[in-house]
């Protein structure tokens, strides 16, 4: 009996049979765990004897007519012992066939094995040509079965039975050599064909062992052309911060060593191919291209490209070449664009990081199609873990059936409307993080007993409601951040229950009531978090059970009474915030019992209570103070001053911010070794008169804020050799000058500098730094013109230099270097002059762009439409002679668009008269121009930022660029009146001031979400359309000084929101409308009006008839009309010093002579401009 069994190794290099059953080296059945499978035991012995039973013994007989004849008829006994012969006879034939087909079966077996292994060896052959290949084994097991008969005598024999027995014995004997005969034959066979099976297993290995070199080379190649495909750059910037640590993997990577031992490459154990590569954090830049040789390396697994900088480039769809990953992770590396459906292809994986990079504004590189999320959640199926952070998406309502995942992170998503609660309520879900999308709403659902949430965030988010009592059904839970949503009611007692609680931040919500003591069962607690709600009473006693507290953040709330009095019992705690807002007696006296203490913010309203600051050495560990004083909005310096030096103990402190409390700096020596490992100063507000010279020692300093000071003279050139300087505030004070060299290192770390606000004057000084981010030397009197130095700033995102008295052109160089990456270029209020230059047609980043308040002439630049990411375009008070630039409607993000006082002509709209674009338009100013002609019917039909109904439930936001917010500027008789911050909310068109005819289109009642709206000094005729009804939101409508006649439409008076109306100077007849806001107008908004009367207008201004002024007098010069009508303009960026610092920027608006201005902005700014 043949018994073979042929293994062959599989891709993951496993043995399996022909039959695809895992084995051992040894040939035993395997599950697959790697568990032996118990086989039933053969009986040898019985297979034998079973195939002797089965086989005759047989042979060809070769005789003829026998000459043997019986002397005598056969007797009854010869007869049988004839008839044994024929059976023996018989059973001689039968073996001979049995035998030939044994040997046709050793042969055909062998042969068929031989077959098997020269397919093998061209496979081989050919993997070897093909530089890429597999291992089989094969193992060899042929056992022969074959054995002796025997045969017996049944009873004596007679002299007859002897001669038929010698007869018997000379058929056996030939039997006998027919079978040694036919067992040589077999041997024969069995020691050729093993024998050539041998050879050819020789042959195998050696190719097998060319395959393994080949392969090696091939791996060892295609992973040196991946190094080859990126430069080596330590990152910049605030990159620094977002990818924290790095070092370059790939240094390790060298020719003629094992590429298994690598960094970051992980082979498999027995086959040696590459399955997994971590490049995370290796300084590599540069794109990442389609035809990387990365989409070679078929066998990976695991595949990490996180923290690196791919330079904007797309994620190549051909990772859908790599179906064997099953983790793959490219967060933060730079990539942009659509995230590729490939992608989904990959249906092993079940960990995905697709976390993006922001940009310098804050926004994300990634987005994703509408179907994507479906087709993830479809495709999918075993993914575990999933992290789409700061990628624009849309709510995931598929991820409730993923019933699989563990953990999912959405943080920054962008993502608005209702969160689906049935996702927190995935049994498998342990972590889910959808913190930073404010426009998200959602509630806590009533939670199941069979959850496995470990930690939960909301973080930064909309959602509302209660907390339910359910929570405490989150046995797991060990994390709960809430804050900064719009959570209310009580604090549950039910918390109490979450016994394994770690982190439990509630602060920035709307929760009212004491505290529940059963927060004191949270003894596992390290966070407690409850700052800024409406919390009241006295903090329970049960805090004390805190033991293992590292952070207690209590305000701002309405808490009564002091301090537990035993607070020296969290001997754990690191890091404290409070106030006499919530707490009385001795804050800080009482803290200094807590000797852990490494960080510690306090805000007072009477800094006489800031008893203890002169023992504040007690607390050696400290790493971060900050004392301020709550009356932020004003700078407003409070108490009798504090001398610095009580600081100087404190040779841990890292960052120290006293804003606005009064310093003195007097006992602090130049040569003192003043808190050496500062590396944050913040003393804003503090009084200062000088420039302190102990921060010249300041080797680790890296962000240095004396804002809002009186610092006079000079800034001292040392300043700008501090080796880690990184962001610089002297905003707000009155320095005029730089003293000596102002050279910056070439080791500068300097990115963000503010001069703005000062009295500096001369020529303008930008620093050198290669890392430069940010400048603003705004509000100052720097004169000459903008140096050629600023083209070399290639990192430069920001450029603010208005407000001062900069002359000639614009530079042309800008366009070389600066352009590509500016963001933000704001040049108002100068004296410059010449042309725009085409310089923008690269210019991919710029969100913000004002030069108004110039002398700029010539045409509006065609390259302007190459500036895809636009938001705010203000070129007012200059003299551009062009038509309106209809070029410009490829900017499709842009929201802002002043054209105001300038020398542009023409129609407003395209000879077919459709509207020119701009779909987010929300404010357009064209006033004081030489625009004439009428305006289509519908021409107001496709503005869609101002028809579009707004979501009252999406939080309210400011134009800005991530960087700077926009501001606006309301005039009035030559007084400026500015908004330092405009909410995305704010919609106004502005056409005064022009040669408009016509009637005013009737598609004016489209823009719903209309806030203002000018049309005077123009020459309007008809009547005013009845469709103004539909503008609910209009809150100032001024028609003054055009040729209007009829009615003043009575609906107009249901419109409540609308405070400013002027229809001065038309040819209106009939009553005002009854309306409460009609009738509470000045009566110079109807004067000029000889057909008004009627009762309701008696009761605004009594008898206001008289005659209508001469048509002279409304032509009057287009400069006095600038000062005298009600219009307005934008005035640029205004930007805002605390966005880097991260100081909270107030909403400072502005008023007209109607209070509506105040309850809608906040308070007015006064400002003088220049007119030209």
């Amino acid at each position: 009996m043949v018994t073979t069994i042929v293994l062959v190794r599989d891709e993951d290099d496993a043995l399996r049979d022909q039959e695809g059953h895992l084995r051992n080296e040894q040939g035993r059945k395997l599950d697959v765990e790697g568990n032996v499978i118990a086989e039933p035991v053969v009986n040898q012995q019985a297979v034998a004897d079973e195939e002797k039973q089965q086989q005759g013994n047989n042979f060809t007989r070769t005789y003829g007519n026998s000459s043997y004849q019986s002397p005598h008829p056969q007797t009854p006994s010869e007869s049988r012992m004839e008839a044994m012969l024929e059976q023996l006879l018989q059973g001689q034939e039968n073996m001979t066939v049995t035998f030939n087909g044994k040997i046709d079966n050793v042969y055909t077996e062998l042969t068929g094995r031989i077959d098997a292994l020269n397919v093998h060896v061209k496979q081989l052959e050919s993997q070897v040509a093909q530089t890429a290949g597999s291992k089989q084994q094969q193992g060899n097991n042929f056992t022969r079965t074959y054995g002796n008969s025997s045969y017996q005598s049944p009873h004596p024999q007679t002299p007859s039975e002897s001669r038929m027995e010698a007869m018997l014995e000379q058929l056996l004997q030939g039997q006998e050599n027919m079978t040694v005969t036919f067992n040589g034959k077999i041997d024969n066979v069995y020691t050729e064909l093993t024998g050539r099976i041998d050879a050819l297993n020789v042959h195998v290995k050696q190719l097998e062992s060319q395959v393994a070199q080949t392969a090696g080379s091939v791996k060892r190649d295609a992973l040196l052309e991946f190094k080859s495909e990126f430069s080596i750059q330590k990152p910049v910037g605030y990159l620094v911060v977002s990818y924290g640590s790095s070092y370059p993997k790939t240094e390790s990577w060298v020719n003629r060593s094992d590429c298994c031992s690598w960094d970051g490459i992980t082979c498999a154990a027995k086959s040696g191919k590459v399955i997994g590569l971590d490049l995370s954090s290796s300084n590599l830049h540069g794109p990442l291209k389609s035809k990387s040789s990365l989409f070679r390396m078929r066998h990976l697994r695991d595949l990490n490209l996180a923290y690196n900088n791919f330079t904007g480039s797309p994620i190549p769809a051909e990772f859908d070449k790599l179906m064997e990953l099953k983790r793959l992770n490219l967060s933060w590396s730079s990539l942009s664009g659509k995230i590729p459906i490939n992608l989904l292809q990959l249906t092993k994986l079940v960990s995905l990081d697709l976390s993006s990079s922001l940009d310098y504004d804050g926004s994300s590189f990634l987005s994703i199609d509408g179907s994507f999320l479906h087709l993830l959640a479809q495709n999918l199926r075993n993914l575990r873990k999933l992290d789409m952070s700061n990628v624009n998406i849309s709510i995931p309502h598929e991820f409730s059936n993923m019933r699989s995942l563990r953990s999912l992170h959405l943080t920054n998503c962008n993502l608005s409307g209702e969160f689906p609660s049935s996702v927190l309520l995935i049994p498998s879900l342990q972590s889910i993080r959808l913190s930073l999308n404010p426009n998200l709403r959602g509630n806590l659902p009533m939670f199941r007993e069979n959850n496995s949430l470990v930690e939960m965030s909301t973080k930064g988010t909309a959602f509302s409601g209660l907390i339910p009592d359910s929570i405490s059904r989150l046995k797991h839970l060990t994390s709960l951040t809430l804050s900064v949503s719009k959570f209310s009611g009580k604090i549950p007692i039910s918390l109490g229950n979450l016994s394994h609680l770690s982190i439990l931040d509630l602060g920035g919500n709307n929760f009212v009531g004491e505290i529940p003591s059963s927060i004191g069962n949270l003894k596992q607690l390290t966070v407690f978090d409850v700052s800024s709600n409406k919390l009241n009473g006295n903090l329970p006693i049960s805090i004390l059970n805190f033991t293992q507290l590292r952070r207690l953040w209590l305000s701002p709330n309405q808490f009564t009474g002091f301090l537990p009095p035993n607070i020296s019992q969290f001997s754990k705690l690191e890091s404290f915030l409070g106030g006499d807002d919530s707490f009385t007696g001795a804050i800080l006296s009482s803290l200094l019992k807590i000797p852990s203490l490494t960080r510690i913010y306090l805000s007072y309203n009477k800094f006489s209570d800031l008893t203890g600051i002169g023992n504040i050495s007690l607390l050696p560990n400290l790493l971060r103070l900050g004392i301020s004083s709550i009356e932020s909005k004003n700078y407003k310096v409070i108490g009798p001053g504090v001398d610095l030096n009580v600081f100087s103990p404190l040779k841990k402190l890292h960052s120290l911010s006293l804003s606005r409390i009064p310093l003195s700096t007097t006992n602090i020596t130049s040569d003192s070794d003043f808190l050496p490992n500062l590396a944050y100063l913040d003393l804003r507000g503090c009084n200062i008169i000088e420039f302190p010279e102990f921060i010249r020692n300041g080797r680790k300093l890296q962000t240095l804020d004396l804002s809002n000071n009186k610092i006079k003279g000079q800034v001292p050139d040392w300043l700008w050799r501090l080796p880690k300087l990184f962001q610089l505030n002297l905003s707000n004070n009155s320095l005029s000058g730089f003293n000596g060299s102002s050279q910056v290192s070439l080791e500068s770390q300097i990115s963000t500098v503010y001069l703005s606000s000062n009295a500096f004057q001369g020529p303008l000084f930008i620093p050198s730094s290669q890392r430069l981010y940010y400048f603003s030397g705004s509000k100052n009197n720097f004169t000459g013109e903008i140096p050629r130095s600023v083209c070399g700033l290639s990192t430069l995102a920001v450029l603010d230099l208005s407000n001062n008295n900069l002359n000639g052109s614009i530079p042309r160089c800008l366009e070389t270097m600066v352009i590509n990456h500016l963001s933000d270029l704001d040049l108002r209020n100068n004296s410059l002059s010449g042309i725009l230059p085409e310089i923008f047609q690269n210019a991919k980043s710029l969100i913000t762009l004002d030069v108004s308040q110039n002398r700029l002439e010539g045409k509006m630049p065609a390259s302007l439409g190459g500036c895809s990411a636009l938001q705010v375009l203000n070129v007012g008070s200059n003299t551009f002679n062009d038509i309106f630039p209809f070029h410009l409607k490829s900017l499709q993000k842009l929201q802002v668009f002043i054209l105001r006082s300038n020398k542009f002509n023409g129609t407003l709209h395209n000879s077919d008269g459709v509207w020119f674009g701009f779909p987010q338009l929300k404010i357009i100013d064209v006033s004081y121009n030489d625009f004439f002609g009428t305006l289509p019917s519908d021409y107001f039909l496709n503005w869609t930022a101002m028809s579009s109904k707004r979501d009252d439930n999406i939080e309210l936001e400011y134009i800005n660029s991530g960087n700077s917010y926009y501001s606006l500027v309301l005039m009035s008789k030559g007084v400026a009146m500015e908004m330092e911050c405009i909410l995305t909310i704010y919609t106004s068109i502005d056409f005064s001031g022009n040669q408009l005819h016509g009637p005013i289109p009737d598609s004016v009642g489209l823009l719903t979400e209309l806030l203002i709206l000018n049309l005077s000094s123009n020459a309007f005729t008809g009547h005013i359309p009845s469709t103004l009804v539909n503008l609910t939101n209009l809150e100032s409508l001024d028609l003054s000084q055009n040729k209007i006649s009829g009615e003043i439409p009575p609906e107009l008076g249901a419109l409540s929101s609308l405070e400013v109306i002027n229809v001065s100077h038309n040819q209106l007849v009939g009553s005002i409308p009854q309306g409460t806001q009609f009738q509470r107008q000045n009566c110079s908004s109807y004067e000029g009006n000889p057909g008004l009367n009627g009762p309701s207008l008696k009761d605004v201004c009594r008898d206001i008839k008289a005659l209508a002024p001469p048509q002279s007098e409304l032509m009057e010069s287009k400069e006095e009309e600038e000062e005298e009508s009600f219009s307005w303009n934008a005035a640029g960026l205004g930007f805002a010093p605390g966005v880097v610092f991260g100081l909270a920027m107030g909403y400072i608006a502005v008023s007209y002579k109607h209070e509506w201005f105040m309850k809608r902005f906040g308070r007015n700014k006064r400002q003088s401009i220049r007119t030209r």
